[in-house]
């Protein structure tokens, strides 16, 4: 019996969501899975610990954005999320891949400072997740999930702050945030 892909997602507010996708991508490799991980979001200028991590491991990794939605114009950020998209369409067709991740996509689909339909079409997403090749796991990051993903998902989980030491004035501390 062939072995069924599931869709992962991963939302709320709470840290933890990339992580939890590095969770199931370590899982993964372990098993000798094949896994691509694309980020939709973070600038590949910057230097992140999964980044390093999966690069050791030889994981293809991507990171996609230019950053937060105010560092750049908006037609910056509409055109590396054009060229995301394009090459999300392409790794979503791609039966070699047994884990892709797709980290941030929720972050993504949710921008409204600035429009993003004809660039990252929310219906195009869900039917590019639809037919991806049956075997293919799917995880997808990011707070703000639109309902439509969450219907299709398999899988729910909705990670909520109970307490976070940000409040508490302690910055981003390198190896737990970046």
């Amino acid at each position: 019996m062939a072995r069924q892909g599931l869709f992962l997602l991963y939302t709320g507010d709470g840290k933890g969501k990339t992580t939890a996708s590095l969770g199931v991508t370590l899982r993964a490799i372990g098993r000798g899975l094949s896994v691509t991980y694309l980020q939709f979001i973070k600038n590949p200028d910057r230097t992140y610990g999964e980044k390093l991590a999966l690069a050791k491991l030889g994981v293809e990794m991507k990171q996609m954005g230019i950053g937060f939605t105010w560092t750049k114009t908006p037609e910056e950020h509409r055109e590396a999320l054009k060229k995301a998209w394009a090459l999300t369409k392409e790794k979503l067709q791609d039966d070699t891949i047994d884990v892709l991740v797709l980290d941030e996509l929720n972050n993504a689909l949710a921008i409204d400072r600035f429009p993003i339909d004809d660039v990252l079409p929310l219906e195009e997403v869900v039917e590019a997740i639809r037919n991806r090749p049956k075997t293919m796991h799917l995880v997808v990051t990011g707070r703000s999930a639109k309902q439509p993903l969450i219907d299709l998902a398999d899988l729910v989980s909705t990670i909520e702050p109970t307490k976070h030491y940000y409040d508490e004035g302690i910055p981003a501390v390198k190896g737990l945030e970046f």
